[in-house]
Parts: C-alpha cells; structure tokens; sequence
C-alpha cells in the first residue's frame, strides 16, 4: 500500500469533516492554479537560463523531427 504524501495528509486533517462541493471546486482550483504558476516559474527560468526567444518557439513548432521507423 502507498503511503500518503505531505499534502494528502494535511487535506485529511483540514477536511476531515468534509466540504461543500462549492468548497471542493474552489480548491481544486487553487491547487490547480499553484502547480501551474510552479510549472510557469520553472519554463521562465529555463528560458531566460537558455536564452531562448519567441522565434526559436516558432521555428522549432515548424521543425520536422519525425524519424522513419
């Protein structure tokens, strides 16, 4: 059996009562919303590490990789 992570544990002992569904869909979204500002966070900083600009986005979308199989 998995054991429960960090976070798991902590909504158990904040809920254990149990939520309105209202409540349940507002932190749906605000978890939602933080793994996505993490996830932004961590493109930007790649991006200005790499240097990368919005033509090299372009021209890599354009890029043809495909390998024959």
């Amino acid at each position: 059996m998995e054991t429960m992570s960090n976070l798991q544990l902590e909504l158990l002992q904040l809920y254990g009562n149990g939520v309105s569904e209202e409540s349940l869909q507002e932190i749906k979204t605000i978890l939602a919303k933080c793994f996505a500002d993490k996830a932004a966070d961590a493109m930007n900083k790649v991006w200005d590490e790499k240097n990368l600009t919005e033509q090299m986005m372009t021209d890599w979308t354009n890029e043809h990789n495909r390998t024959g199989i």
